[in-house]
């Protein structure tokens, strides 16, 4: 059997106010929330109907999609926030989800690059993110981009990512 040609992916920075962005945004992060590496529970229902108005109403937020042909096959949320130390705006990379079936195509990459972009443009200092360390081929991806670990003082040592549930 030959083999089908794939769709190329395309990358584009999502529109908040378009229907077919709207739906690929809330589905991709249901299925993302999902899986293992995003919890393993999939999104309320109060999140699926409120998600992307509410990120709408943020002008600090911005998502890039990716796209198989017209298939949604992947999603970056950012939000804005502030470097005091810099006095410039960072960039939070608060999701990056790839559907199980196109993971390892180099479609996260893609969207991070956008995303950098866009971060570039909005005179942002520094991009951010968290990612779990039993995520091998996620730390794997994010260093081979750039990321590091952050620390200010080696002595001191590396910054550590935490919680407190309101």
């Amino acid at each position: 059997m030959t083999p089908q040609p794939v769709s190329a992916i395309t990358v584009q920075r999502a529109d908040y106010a378009d229907q077919q962005h709207r739906a690929a945004l809330v589905m991709l992060l249901d299925a993302y929330a999902s899986d293992p590496a995003g919890g393993g529970e999939p999104l309320s229902d109060f999140a699926k109907a409120h998600l992307v108005s509410e990120l709408a109403a943020r002008p600090q937020a911005y998502s890039v999609l990716a796209f198989e042909g017209d298939a949604p096959v992947g999603l970056v949320n950012c939000i804005e926030g502030f470097s005091t130390f810099a006095c410039r705006p960072l960039v939070n990379v608060h999701d990056v989800a790839v559907l199980a079936s196109h993971r390892g195509r180099g479609i996260a990459e893609l969207m991070l690059a956008l995303a950098e972009t866009i971060a570039r443009e909005r005179g942002a200092v520094k991009m951010t993110l968290e990612v779990l360390s039993g995520n091998a081929p996620a730390v794997k991806l994010y260093q081979r981009i750039g990321y590091a670990g952050y620390q200010l003082d080696p002595a001191m040592g590396t910054a550590q990512f935490m919680q407190k549930w309101l």
